[in-house]
């Protein structure tokens, strides 16, 4: 890993000075302010002083090149006779796999009692990764107004959509409103919550006429930074860059006269307690903004739930689901919603800004997880 120390009279220089040498895949470890010059200790001139790193390794695709090159040639050199074996192994590998996950599969299958149409539902649920006790409560309720059910799969599961919808109706559904002037993005890497910020900013722009802006406080990586602005360049949108709380600030009061101000945030390792932490340094959570925190749909709902409990100390108004398009398991966002009493935002189903989202619903989730894919 090559590491190099910069310095430059203010933060935004600095920041273009790693840039340029070390590209958009830099990432900072360290900034503090340094005192340069001076006479007798006095007119110190203050500079910033950050140490950032690169892997040379990312930058050398040359050698993956090389190591495909090398596989083909030993490919090419090989016999008929060779590669017919290789075929055929590789066929009874691959039938093996499945012979594999069929076993397991059958072995997962927990017997529960329930006769066959209501067993057949109780493993669709839990195939949709909704938890056990969940799948278990909503059979209860089925067989419990066993009379006015029709006692087939199809039947079920019409009956079901109907409990699902109710079971998400007590909970908030619904984007931004405007009833808030800040809405802070949070969540872990890779999430997608550049890309929903975007999104949500063009529908306000193009569609509903606000003056919206940006706040990024987002410095880990330079690339991120750099997304936004594109970002922005293209809603014509102004953009601010918090390196600390004092910039937050005064990006808040900046923007006063905006309708929507949307804050992107660094995307961390959501299992480090320190950059909750940071980030609570980082930005003043007040009562005039609302906070959403973003997961991704493809991820397991175990993890979901450890990513909500680690931003237990900032108040998550609502959830945004993404990747919706991805996946075709979307029993966690219910179990998300119910297990922690939350509302929804929006569910995103691409990259494509700013088409690629729609505003989260009861009807939604409970279609998907029914096997109903009408749009809701």
């Amino acid at each position: 890993m090559k590491v190099k120390k910069f310095e430059a009279e203010s933060m935004p220089k600095v920041m273009s000075l790693v840039k340029k040498e070390m590209g958009n895949d830099a990432v900072i470890l360290n900034s503090k302010v340094v005192h340069r010059g001076g006479f007798l200790g006095l007119f110190k001139k203050k500079n910033i002083e950050v140490i950032a790193a690169i892997d040379p390794a990312d930058k050398q695709p040359h050698r993956k090149q090389a190591w495909k090159m090398e596989k083909k040639q030993q490919v090419a050199a090989a016999t008929s006779d060779q590669l017919h074996g290789l075929v055929s192994d590789q066929a009874v590998i691959t039938e093996i796999k499945a012979l594999k996950k069929l076993v397991e599969k059958q072995q997962s299958v927990q017997p529960t009692g329930y006769p066959p149409p209501y067993q057949e539902l109780y493993d669709h649920l839990v195939a949709q990764e909704i938890t056990s006790e969940l799948a278990d409560d909503l059979l209860a309720r089925l067989k419990a107004n066993e009379e006015k059910v029709s006692v087939s799969i199809n039947g079920l599961k019409s009956i079901l959509l109907d409990s699902l919808e109710n079971r998400g109706s007590s909970f908030t559904f619904g984007g931004v409103d405007y009833s808030r002037q800040f809405v802070h993005f949070v969540g872990p890497t890779g999430v997608g919550k550049t890309t929903t910020i975007a999104k949500v900013a063009a529908r306000a722009v193009l569609n509903d006429q606000k003056k919206v802006a940006f706040i990024t406080t987002d410095t880990y990586r330079i690339a991120a930074i750099d997304q936004l602005k594109t970002y922005a360049k293209l809603l014509d949108v102004p953009i601010e860059v918090a390196y600390s709380l004092d910039d937050y600030m005064e990006a808040r009061n900046k923007f006063t006269n905006y309708d929507l101000v949307l804050v992107d945030t660094a995307g961390r390792n959501f299992r480090d307690p320190q950059y909750v932490y940071e980030l609570s340094k980082l930005i003043d959570f007040r009562t005039d903004m609302e906070t959403y925190l973003v997961l991704s749909l493809t991820s397991r709902y175990k993890d979901m739930q450890a990513i909500f409990d680690q931003f237990s100390d900032i108040p998550i108004r609502k959830l945004i689901f993404t990747k919706s398009d991805e996946t075709s398991t979307y029993g966690s966002a219910l179990n998300m919603l119910l297990n922690n009493q939350v509302g929804a935002a929006y569910i995103t189903n691409g990259q494509n800004v700013p088409d690629d989202i729609q505003t989260a619903s009861a009807q939604w989730i409970a279609s998907r997880i029914a096997g109903d894919r009408r749009d809701a």
